[in-house]
């Protein structure tokens, strides 16, 4: 029987000493028609593993609503074809820069400050997931003739929390639903962090980018026997809207590489391939040392710097981490299987179609409900996409400041049908004042949920209440837009289109909606993957054929949106804009995409 083990020295595969040189490579983030190809990247890198997260939102977004959990199996078998080992990180929590780090808003906003701990209703639900999830693992172990050889508790919990009674409660959960390969905790090399996130008999590791030998010796001081494994290696960054982009020096990360295996340590480079953020996924994060500062929303491409890039491509960083892989290798490395193919040249999409936002609410929305104060995208069951608040101002009364308390995130605001403004967290006050009687509406949008550090799971939408001076407006009336609805085959047919001139003749309703149009690829220059360009657009959200590219933003640094080639089809396609700001140009560009990385430029990772 095969068996994988961890021991004083080290891991063993079958009794012999074996180091782990993994990739983290999400398959959540990747096109299922795509895993064979970045898995025979990373293993042509001189990788022998490979690591995925599992993110429980994106499978049960509203309670007892399962959706394609067996993506995770479909994943590993994949991994096992590749003659990869895999290690599974189920959470409950991730991080990955992913939507609420992966909770659920079901979850995040019944339990609050109760999640991760070891509150009785929290782990009851989290024991229901995992009984559902983790077949798909326990029937991929190493010792079934699967490619699972290690499944972790938690994620960075000394990151978070200190409650050692819901951590060892979790590890013992994994055991009981038949995870019978070892099972690790990973954290920061950090006393309080590892103190705090580590449970006894399990194994520890550490996640860093740089100071292997100073990070592993404070791992030795938890745990002075078994195998060194930094558990991410942060090859590269991610990158915020609105910021500079994030980038690593290859060589300096080579160098990085090298001295953790010099250390005869094992490792899991983080990412070996991003891919992306599809349909709204990507989370935020807040700065400031205690993680409550400035609001920070990550961009959909998660590209992360990583020696195989968003499009699928080498880097320089893969042709010097593959030569360092190299020298730890049993043999000679697979070769690199052919470069994926892009458009041959651009292709321009005429959008000949719009319908208002309020007509694609009519059409998409929820029911509306009304309340005395806004109700929360949580408690609306809302995750991703905006939600409309309408109110009244009552009157006669003079022109006061109006605004919006505790918004999270952003919304756009009209007067009486006028465009007034563009709220945020930081400015929530309209530059002009509103006299009474009137009629406002907000259009609200989550820009992605915090997804690391104590504000996590903090909820969106209107949280405090729309004021006129000092006073709260009550009877507010409230209607979610979801970007799954959009998801539903058929659903878009509903949506009242008219032509694209109509929104020109709308006034300020014009400048945002769905607009719809089509184009064609393929012939003699066949299919490929794309960039999406949206010249002179906003903000808002993209399909292709169906399909979510996840949201834009002129914010920058992010220009372009990946296309996946299997999304595309030969001759006729269609493309979708919901614009939630301000329309551009009448059509969308596609072409190859983004050039592959060849320099560093831009900020350091931290």
């Amino acid at each position: 029987m095969t068996d994988f083990t961890v021991d004083d020295e080290g891991f063993r595969f079958d009794g012999k000493p074996v180091r782990l040189l993994s990739g983290a490579l999400h398959y959540f983030r990747v096109h299922e028609e795509q895993w064979g190809h970045r898995l025979a990247m990373l293993a042509a890198m001189g990788l022998n593993c490979v690591e995925t997260y599992v993110p429980w939102n994106l499978h049960e977004p509203r309670g007892g609503e399962l959706r394609d959990v067996g993506a995770l199996g479909r994943f590993l078998d994949a991994v096992e074809r590749a003659g990869l080992w895999a290690i599974v990180r189920p959470g409950p929590y991730i991080c990955a820069e992913w939507e609420n780090g992966g909770l659920p808003v079901w979850v995040t906003g019944r339990f609050g400050r109760r999640v991760r701990t070891r509150d009785a209703e929290f782990r009851a639900v989290v024991e229901r997931w995992f009984r559902e999830l983790l077949p798909q693992v326990v029937e991929r172990q190493v010792v079934r003739g699967g490619p699972v050889i290690l499944v972790q508790a938690e994620n960075e919990y000394g990151s978070f929390g200190s409650d050692a009674v819901y951590l060892e409660w979790l590890a013992g959960l994994l055991r009981e639903c038949g995870v019978t390969v070892p099972v690790f905790t990973s954290d920061g090399p950090e006393d309080h962090m590892l103190t705090g996130g580590s449970v006894p008999g399990l194994l520890a590791t550490a996640n860093f980018g740089s100071g292997a030998r100073e990070g592993f010796a404070v791992l030795r001081r938890h745990q002075p026997k078994g195998p060194l494994m930094c558990m991410e290696f942060w090859c590269g960054w991610f990158d915020h809207w609105g910021a500079e982009p994030v980038l690593r020096d290859a060589e300096e990360a080579a160098g990085a590489l090298r001295e953790i295996l010099e250390c005869g340590a094992s490792v899991n480079i983080y990412m070996a391939h991003g891919g992306s953020n599809f349909a709204g996924w990507a989370g935020a994060n807040r700065g400031g040392p205690l993680q409550d500062g400035e609001f920070q929303p990550t961009v959909t491409s998660y590209d992360y710097d990583a020696p195989v890039d968003e499009y699928g491509r080498a880097t320089e960083k893969f042709h010097l981490f593959r030569k360092v892989l190299q020298d730890y290798a049993e043999g000679p490395l697979p070769a690199l299987p052919p470069e994926p193919r892009g458009l041959a040249g651009p292709v321009r999409a005429e959008l000949t179609g719009w319908a208002g936002l309020g007509d694609v609410t009519e059409a998409l929305g929820d029911p509306e409900t009304e309340s005395g104060v806004p109700p929360t995208f949580e408690e609306l069951g809302v995750d991703r996409g905006l939600v409309r608040y309408r109110v009244a101002v009552p009157g006669p009364r003079q022109a006061y400041p109006l605004g919006a308390a505790g918004l999270r995130d952003r919304a756009v605001v009209y007067v009486d049908g006028v465009r007034a403004g563009v709220l945020t967290e930081e400015s929530g006050t309209l530059p002009e004042p509103v006299a009474g009687p009137a009629e406002v509406e907000l259009w609200a949008e989550s820009l992605g949920r915090v997804n690391y550090g104590p504000r996590l799971g903090e909820p969106k939408g209107v949280t405090g209440g729309v004021l006129h001076e000092r006073q709260y407006l009550h009877g507010v009336r409230a209607r979610g837009l979801r970007l799954d609805a959009f998801e539903v085959p058929g659903a878009v047919a509903a949506v009242p289109f008219g032509p694209v001139e109509a929104a020109a003749g709308a006034g300020d309703a014009g400048r945002t909606g769905l607009f719809r149009g089509a184009f064609s690829v393929g012939g003699a220059a066949g299919l490929g993957h794309a960039g999406l360009e949206l010249p002179g657009w906003t903000r808002g959200f993209v399909w292709v054929n169906g399909f979510c590219l996840g949201r834009y933003w002129s914010a920058g640094p992010q220009r372009i949106l990946y296309v996946p080639g299997p999304v595309l089809r030969e001759g006729a396609n269609e493309v979708w804009v919901l614009e939630l700001e301000d329309a551009g140009e009448p059509w969308v560009e596609l072409g190859p995409g983004a050039p592959v990385r060849t320099g560093t430029p831009g900020v350091v990772q931290p």
